[in-house]
């Protein structure tokens, strides 16, 4: 071979080195840790008829039962984050699936529209733990090449989750034993956790790092004030605080409450409107995740904004998607439109993350997926509120038709963060990152 074609195949491993199996096993077995994690999240909002008629809910706090969680939830995932910094990954990520997998338990139990809601509150707590640890942890094992589909692979789980989650919710929910639904799925977690842990036991996180002694960056223990001002002191990363909070409102108001809007606009069952609100929505976005994930990965050869033009496709070509679910008079439209919907949006969940692993140092990801989670938390949980509280006032359509006009904004907000400041802030991250020949070998 010639000193060229020698080049040439380094560049190339350099870009796509050799997955291990022990990194492909931690993505199975996080991602069935992840869908369980929406699997008991989700289930709930398939059962609001249920709901209303067993604990005399009113739509106010139905609306509420995902605003409690997303709130708590999104105050949580910063405060995780800082943890998931500190300490083991993967006890952390263990911890948090036995603590959401008791809850569910108990949320079968309640005895009232208010005791659901603390419950609700509570599952926020446990399920924050898990996800800005477990999204470092995954894209940790990987290489920047292959991170958008790894994490798009991952996501595929959340996907799943919401599909099934629903769907069971409302299946058992229309056979009177909603609180079976409950037990049953916390049952499922707590036995996973043992061979979960089992597995994580086996896994060293330092053999993974790819920046273990990058100048500059911030060490794993340094202090807790400095990283959070590390981070959002980089104006693209400021960008996607704004961005990513617009996008997952329209998210969970669809999530909310589009069973409902179903159920009540087409008289539906609870399972069959359950069923059409999460698999066309939910199985064109596994198509559009793991496509932009694959893009994203490919298309960084020509641009290093690659992940930020897809997020920008993705909030433009979502807007008219919203406003048309809130509006198609036959279900047949609802779902085309949902699979619209789905498609793009999936190039946005898939990329999210590793975009702000692009200007954010490694040692603080999970901080970083934190503290994003908590700007979506806290305004998502407006969604499912404000579909309680205007769903027969203003009315679900033209709240979803509010939501994609802000959509474009956000959109035009993106597009001037990639062209003024993405690239100083990737430079800068890039030139913190050491050569591979530095590492121990």
């Amino acid at each position: 071979m010639t000193k060229s074609g020698e080049t040439n195949q380094q560049a190339e491993e350099s870009r796509f080195p050799p997955v291990s199996s022990q990194a492909v096993l931690l993505l199975g077995f996080m991602w069935f840790a992840y869908f369980l994690n929406y699997c008991d999240r989700q289930a709930v909002f398939a059962m609001f008829p249920s709901l209303q008629s067993d604990l005399g809910m009113t739509d106010q706090q139905l609306g509420l039962t995902g605003a409690y969680f997303l709130w708590v939830y999104a105050l949580g995932c910063p405060v995780a984050g800082v943890i998931g910094d500190r300490v083991s990954k993967r006890l952390l990520v263990v911890l948090s699936l036995v603590l959401w997998s008791i809850v569910t338990v108990a949320t079968g139990l309640a005895r009232s529209g208010a005791e659901l809601l603390w419950l609700r509150a509570a599952m926020g707590i446990s399920e924050s733990l898990f996800m800005p640890t477990a999204i470092a942890l995954t894209a940790n094992a990987f290489a920047p090449a292959l991170r958008s589909r790894t994490i798009a692979i991952l996501t595929t789980a959340q996907i799943a989750g919401t599909v099934v989650g629903s769907w069971f919710g409302g299946w058992m929910a229309d056979m009177g034993a909603w609180r079976t639904a409950f037990f049953a799925l916390g049952g499922v977690g707590l036995l996973y956790a043992f061979p979960y842990f089992a597995f994580l036991r086996t896994f060293k996180e330092e053999d993974f790092s790819t920046s273990a002694s990058a100048p500059g960056s911030v060490e794993p223990r340094a202090g807790i004030a400095r990283g959070l001002v590390t981070i959002i002191s980089i104006p693209t990363y400021q960008i996607l605080c704004i961005a990513f909070p617009v996008f997952v409102f329209g998210l969970w108001l669809l999530y909310g409450w589009l069973p409902t809007f179903l159920h009540d606009k087409f008289e539906l069952s609870q399972s069959d409107a359950a069923f059409n609100a999460t698999l066309y929505l939910q199985g064109s976005t596994l198509v559009g995740l793991l496509g932009g994930g694959w893009l994203a990965d490919r298309l960084l050869r020509f641009t290093k904004a690659s992940r930020y033009y897809l997020m920008l496709i993705s909030l433009v070509l979502c807007a008219p998607c919203l406003h048309a679910i809130g509006n198609c008079e036959t279900l047949v439209q609802v779902r085309l439109a949902a699979s619209a919907f789905g498609l793009f949006s999936g190039l946005m969940i898939g990329n999210i993350f590793p975009s702000a692993f692009e200007v954010v140092p490694e040692r603080l990801r999970a901080t970083a997926v934190g503290v994003l989670n908590l700007c979506g938390g806290l305004v998502s949980g407006f969604a499912t509120l404000f579909g309680g509280l205007w769903k027969s006032t203003l009315g679900i359509d033209r709240l979803l038709t509010f939501t994609g006009a802000a959509y474009f904004v956000a959109g035009l907000l993106l597009l001037l963060g990639i062209l003024f400041l993405f690239p100083r802030d990737a430079a800068k991250q890039s030139a913190q990152i050491p050569s591979p020949r530095s590492k121990k070998t």
